[in-house]
């Protein structure tokens, strides 16, 4: 008897994964392990449409978890694997151990975090999972007032969405511009103009020293009275269990173009997998929803037994205020050059963008030129 196929994951890698062994015709023993106690469940909403009230719980999941009892998934949600033995196709969990045939790791990214101690009056939160979204909006009343540290796409969007709600928002920067690296000066400069437009106390080159009684005291010396920190720095890939089982890794677990790991029957996908992307000829890492559930795709089939590279390019979306931004391609380790920027004709703050490596496009933006997405797409992608 053919031992299950098992997933290590509860987001949308993990998620679209599953659904699409079901789709793809796969009847064997299916098992996710989902960690969290939810069956697997997007993540942009968590700083966005959930994080505002507007979404349910239940909104976030990819599929119901009725369906995955129809579909006979063996989704077991709350319970998180400890250790993976490759050599003797087993994973282990508290409540025992699992053998698989093949094995999807699809562990996702965690927070990075500061060494900020809350105090009586101020909490520190961060924001990864559901459970941390619902606690938070739960603090973002109006009048409330919010720190936000590290002007990422978390911090940004978590920006917009607390200022919606009522709450005062101070957020701090420590680069030039917020989303510096990902945009550069010029869209970094004008993404900031529109946030402090919608009322944020925008810092950037500064950053957040320590917290003491009801206020946060910056690094320029300044004091704030704030109720809630919200840290949003970056995240790791949650790689720790792929590391400890002997897999090769290095920021994230390593996969060739097939999503295959060093061991011929596990894989990896979504933001923990690092792959040899075979378009852009080096390794790429994503923390996007996207690449997230095209990679879970990608990995039903290789999971089959199908042989196939994933070559989708790099892809993201943000919503802020009524700003929609959708972002491809990937400038990669040699970076760009240059970036040329035209006004576009859906509003004042609407454009496109594109960026360059000498003559070659290597990714393009808009913000709400929603006509021009599929353009936009298919002019980085036949520049590579």
């Amino acid at each position: 008897m053919t031992e299950p196929i098992v997933i290590i994951g509860g987001g949308m890698a993990a998620g679209h994964a599953a659904v699409g062994l079901r789709e793809s015709g796969f009847d064997g023993e299916l098992i996710v392990f989902a960690g969290e106690p939810h069956p697997p469940y997007e993540r942009p909403p968590l700083s966005k449409g959930y994080l505002a009230g507007k979404t349910t719980v239940e909104d976030t999941y990819l599929k119901p978890s009725e369906w995955y009892a129809d579909q006979h998934i063996d989704v077991r949600t709350g319970t998180r694997v400890e250790r993976i033995d490759v050599d003797d196709h087993r994973v282990h969990a508290a409540d025992g151990s699992q053998p698989f045939s093949k094995l999807l790791i699809a562990t996702g990214a965690q927070p990075r975090t500061l060494s900020l101690r809350p105090t009586e009056h101020i909490e520190t939160a961060y924001l990864r999972s559901l459970d941390d979204s619902t606690h938070l909006r739960e603090r973002l009343t109006p009048g409330s007032r919010v720190l936000v540290v590290g002007g990422g796409w978390i911090g940004m969007e978590v920006a917009a969405t607390a200022r919606g709600l009522g709450a005062g928002v101070t957020l701090v920067e420590p680069a030039d511009q917020p989303l510096l690296n990902a945009l550069g000066q010029e869209l970094g400069q004008r993404l900031a103009d529109v946030h402090r437009r919608h009322g944020v106390d925008l810092r950037t080159s500064t950053s957040v020293d320590t917290l003491r009684g009801n206020h946060a005291i910056l690094s320029d010396g300044t004091e704030l009275e704030v109720d809630t920190v919200l840290v949003g720095v970056g995240a790791a890939p949650d790689d720790s269990l792929a590391r400890d089982a002997g897999l090769d890794v290095d920021n994230g677990i390593l996969v060739d173009a097939g999503l295959r790991t060093s061991h011929p029957d596990v894989f990896a996908a979504g933001d923990v997998a690092n792959q040899l992307h075979p378009l852009l000829k080096e390794r790429v890492r994503v923390e996007h929803w996207q690449s997230a559930v095209s990679q879970g795709k990608f990995a039903a089939h290789a999971l089959m037994g199908e042989s196939g590279e994933y070559d989708e390019l790099p892809s993201f979306f943000s919503d802020q205020y009524d700003l929609g931004l959708e972002y491809f391609g990937h400038p990669g380790s040699a970076g760009s050059d240059s970036v040329r920027i035209e006004d576009g004709s859906s509003g004042p703050d609407s454009l496109v963008a594109r960026w360059y490596r000498g003559d070659l496009l290597v990714a393009a933006m808009h913000v709400n030129e929603w006509d021009r997405s599929d353009e936009l797409k298919e002019q980085v992608r036949a520049a590579r």
